[in-house]
């Protein structure tokens, strides 16, 4: 009976099938789908022995999609989501009413100062429509977005991976802050080399702006120290202003209340590139569309959902 039960709910097995996909975690996926882990697998497994083939192999601890895995997620995820939207899309078309949730992923300084106003109007547009406001550093959006944990994501992207849609929004120059009576302070343009007396307040290691810093110090054979890693632009800004180091960020993250000094670093530094972040394949929900709509248009503009292309690079930081 147990058997017969996981081969006949097609539905739950395909969409233990995509969130396990997209995530790469059955542990998540039954976290998602409110099921145990063991409840995970025997539907996958059950999805397998229906489809006649291997959807997932493993190397250790980690699972994988095979190429026949990979066929079936392009078949089976516009139908997951369009099915797991129903509600809200039928609302729409019945009722002309817009309703749902909307989960939207970004950096701190994305949300404060680019995002603000949008989602101002966007509210007195849709108020019913609650938004859901996710926290994270463009590499954790991104990883969300290919999860099928949020509808979309504000982030710079160094690499595009394949799976995702990247439609640049602004750019930012870099800065360099430092307290207002730094004896850097009050200057125009500065040299790399005048920089590395001053120890340096960065993000971890792992995140582009630390890269790029490592990127464009080693480009120039000059060397620098960090006095401190921090995560999150408002606290290294506090830092910088209780003159424990100096840092270089996106301008975007200062605000006119920010008692600190700036000198432009754009003749070293790329400019930081901000864009919306979207699942090639994804369908989007009413709430998700009409915000795309208002933000980006463009980014609609003769897209469809389908199978991912090649990937895109790009040279923007974080």
């Amino acid at each position: 009976m147990a058997r017969d039960y996981y081969k006949q709910n097609r539905l739950k097995q395909l969409r233990a099938f995509c969130h396990t996909a997209q995530s790469g975690s059955m542990s998540r996926t039954a976290e998602k789908m409110d099921l145990t882990q063991p409840s995970v697998s025997l539907l996958i497994r059950a999805l397998e022995k229906d489809m006649g083939h291997q959807l997932f192999g493993r190397r250790g601890p980690r699972i994988y999609l095979t190429a026949e895995g990979r066929s079936l997620l392009e078949l089976a995820l516009p139908l997951v989501d369009g099915l797991e939207n129903l509600p809200a899309a039928f609302d729409e078309q019945v009722n002309k009413h817009i309703s749902g949730e909307l989960h939207i992923a970004a950096s701190e300084a994305i949300l404060l100062q680019l995002l603000s106003q949008p989602l101002r109007r966007f509210h007195a547009a849709y108020p019913q429509i609650r938004v859901c406001l996710h926290n994270v550093t463009s590499p954790d959006g991104l990883t969300q977005i290919q999860a099928g944990e949020i509808d979309l994501a504000i982030g710079a992207l160094i690499t595009v991976p394949q799976d995702v849609l990247f439609t640049p929004l602004c750019d930012y120059d870099p800065v360099l802050i430092m307290p207002n009576d730094h004896a850097l302070a009050g200057r125009s343009v500065i040299r790399l080399e005048e920089i590395t007396p001053y120890g340096l307040i960065l993000p971890p290691r792992h995140l582009t702006t630390a890269q790029m810093v490592e990127m464009v110090f080693s480009q120039h054979n000059i060397k620098y120290s960090v006095v401190m890693e921090a995560r999150g632009w408002e606290v290294i800004k506090k830092y910088v202003e209780r003159d424990i180091g100096i840092a270089i960020v996106p301008r975007i993250c200062l605000a006119q209340h920010d008692d600190l000094a700036t000198i432009p670093l754009g003749q070293y530094f790329p400019k930081c590139s901000y864009g919306l972040v979207l699942r090639r394949e994804q369908l989007l929900s009413p709430a998700a569309r009409r915000f795309v709509e208002m933000l980006a248009p463009q980014a609609l503009a003769g897209w469809q959902p389908g199978p991912a292309k090649r990937s895109q690079r790009r040279t923007s930081t974080s």
